[in-house]
Parts: structure tokens; C-alpha cells; sequence
């Protein structure tokens, strides 16, 4: 695609994107040949932007009106000519500090990230919840509900709370669901799950008996469950505050569709193996977001990715800065996870 522009057209290119994504008003050559950087006469400009346009580059929305870039002028521009944004040490700072204040319960760290990333961005933020199969176990509870079912809640070394009906075979007592919890407090607590599930509990089952089967589908099923994650979005009326949504229809639809906890997973999920991950416009699958850009990146705990991040915004996103938030968002939720997930071992475990 590059090698179609030389460089002056990719200066002009260039300009025209960064007043669009400040104005939201189309470009026009005379105010193309004001800027320092340009120093070419309104009428050259001209001739360019006929150029870039019959490229596909740029779009006329009205016969006496500048120019407005398409999306493969954003696509252009995401890949191969916006600067790259770094974010300040003191913004890192602020960050980090604004998290690590929030290390009490993950839920608090996930809703902090969020608003956070929609307070710098300006944008929709979304923000998943870690999958917590890598916590440790700290306290686990096994309450009889009726014949078959028990309640089972588990609480992580980072202060998450998760409760869970798991089916029971005929014949388990009150009892036996106390003695139950009573070895599982004391043999596995420490432990993350995968790895009582995997490693631990074939070692213990000797010890366990009879009923090293039930306490293993307990465990399968507290793993599924704790794999689960929730989205958190703030900043969605954001988009309102944008001229591309002043069509009140259009907005209704769009805060519709973000509403659909469905909608966002599959958005965070398609950046699954991926670090970072733009979609402008038509790359979107979703027919809501084929007017907005769509910018994920993955973060880690202990070296796996266990959720994603993003925000939602118009295609003229300020896409240099959203990168750069963004990775330093993720940098810093993923250190804050690490020390509250990673440690804290009562037994001093490396599993």
C-alpha cells in the first residue's frame, strides 16, 4: 500500500489525519498550506488530495467540502506513519499508584483500571476480570444445600469470593461434606487450583478414600467456574459527546448494544494470543462498531494472559495515544495482579 504514496503525499496524508482526528472537519487545501510542515501552495494540494482520493485514501463528503480520511487512510496510518505516543513517567506514576491503592479485591483493581483508561482516553473503556485459576486457595467451604447439591465458596488469596452449586453423589452427609472441607483446608490451601486439580490430588488420594472422586469433580467444577470472566465498561456515554453520534437514533442503538455483556466479551476474546490489536470501521464483525475504532491489548499475570482491555471510539481516534495508554495500562495492571495473585502462599509453594 505504502509504496503507491511518495513522501509528499504521505505528509499531506499525514496532516490531514491529525487535524481530523482534533476538528472532526473535513480538510481543505488552504488550511493544508498554513501548516509549517506542509509549505506547498493550496493549489499542489490540491492536485495531492485528487490523488489520494481516487487512492481511496480520502473521501469528499460534500461536493464544496475538504477532504475526510477513509479507513484505509486510517488502516495506512495505524501501521506505518502515526508517531508513536509514550506515555510520561509521571502519568506511569500516576497509574501505578492509582492501582496499587486498589489491591484489596480484584473487582476494586478491574473497576479502577477501567475508569481510569476512560478518564485518559476520553473514550468507552472495557476492562475483562482476570480468569482466577492461577489464585491460591486460602479457605474453602462446603455447605449442604439439599440431597445432591452443596454449596461450595472459595476464598483466594486475593481477597475474591467465589460461590459455586456443585452436584454431590447420593449419600454424602452433612458429615462427610465437613470432613471433606476440613482435609481440603488443610492439605491444598496455599495451592492454586489447576494445580490441586492436576498434580496434588492424585497424590492425596490415598488419603481421601472413597471419596477422591467427589472432591475431584468438585474441583473440575470450581475450575470451570473461576475460569469465567466479567467485563466492566465505563465511559460509554462518552461516545454521545462525539459528532459522529449526534444522531440520536444511531447513539440509542450503539448504548444498546454496549449494554450486551455478549457483545464486549466477544471483542476482548477476538484479541485472545494477541499483545495489541487495532480494528477501524468494516474490521469490526460487530454492525454496531462499524462506525468506531476498536483497540485491545492483553495483559498478564505471572507471564499467561488471563484477560484483555480496550476502548471504543470513533474512527478518528487519537490512535498514537491510545496504544501508548494502553500499554502502560496493561503493564501496570498486570504487576499490581501478579503481587496480589502470586503471592501470599501460606505454604510457601512454587506450584
Amino acid at each position: 500500500m505504502t509504496q503507491l504514496l511518495d513522501v509528499r503525499k504521505m505528509n499531506i496524508l499525514r496532516a490531514i489525519i491529525d487535524d481530523y482526528i482534533l476538528t472532526a472537519a473535513p480538510v481543505g487545501s488552504r488550511t493544508l498550506s498554513k501548516r509549517d510542515d506542509i509549505e506547498l501552495s493550496p493549489a499542489t494540494i490540491r492536485n495531492e488530495m485528487s490523488d489520494l482520493t481516487e487512492l481511496g485514501f480520502l473521501e469528499q463528503p460534500h461536493t464544496s467540502a475538504g477532504r475526510v480520511p477513509s479507513e484505509k487512510a486510517y488502516r495506512l496510518y495505524v501501521n506505518n506513519i502515526m508517531d508513536r505516543a509514550h506515555i510520561t513517567d509521571d502519568e506511569a506514576e500516576y497509574i501505578r499508584r492509582h492501582l496499587e491503592q486498589r489491591v484489596s479485591e480484584v473487582g476494586d483493581v478491574i473497576k479502577e483500571t477501567a475508569r481510569m483508561l476512560s478518564g485518559i482516553t476520553n473514550y468507552t473503556s472495557v476492562v475483562q476480570s482476570p480468569h482466577l485459576r492461577n489464585a491460591r486457595l486460602k479457605h474453602i467451604s462446603l455447605i449442604p444445600v439439599s440431597e445432591g447439591s452443596a454449596l461450595a465458596v472459595v476464598v483466594t488469596n486475593s481477597g475474591a469470593t467465589n460461590s459455586t452449586m456443585l452436584k454431590v453423589p447420593k449419600g454424602i452427609t452433612a458429615q462427610d461434606l465437613e470432613k471433606i472441607s476440613k482435609l481440603m483446608n488443610e492439605r491444598m490451601i496455599g495451592y492454586r487450583l489447576t494445580d490441586v486439580h492436576k498434580t496434588l490430588l492424585p497424590l492425596l488420594r490415598e488419603e481421601i478414600g472413597e471419596q477422591a472422586d467427589t472432591v475431584a469433580e468438585m474441583l473440575g467444577s470450581l475450575d470451570k467456574d473461576l475460569g469465567k470472566q466479567s467485563v466492566e465498561v465505563v465511559g460509554a456515554s462518552k461516545m454521545l459527546d462525539f459528532p459522529e453520534y449526534s444522531d440520536v437514533a444511531k447513539a440509542k442503538s450503539f448504548l444498546s448494544e454496549i449494554e450486551r455483556g455478549e457483545m464486549l466479551s466477544e471483542v476482548l476474546s477476538e484479541n485472545e494470543g494477541v499483545e495489541i490489536s487495532v480494528r477501524i470501521g468494516n474490521e469490526n464483525d460487530n454492525p454496531e462498531l462499524k462506525d468506531c475504532s476498536v483497540v485491545t491489548v492483553s495483559y498478564r499475570v505471572g507471564g499467561e494472559q488471563v484477560g484483555s482491555m480496550g476502548v471504543i471510539g470513533p474512527t478518528r481516534m487519537d490512535y498514537g495515544k491510545v496504544v501508548a495508554v494502553l500499554r502502560c495500562m496493561s503493564e501496570s495492571l498486570g504487576k499490581v495482579l501478579s503481587s496480589m495473585l502470586g503471592s501470599g502462599s501460606e505454604n510457601n509453594n512454587d506450584q
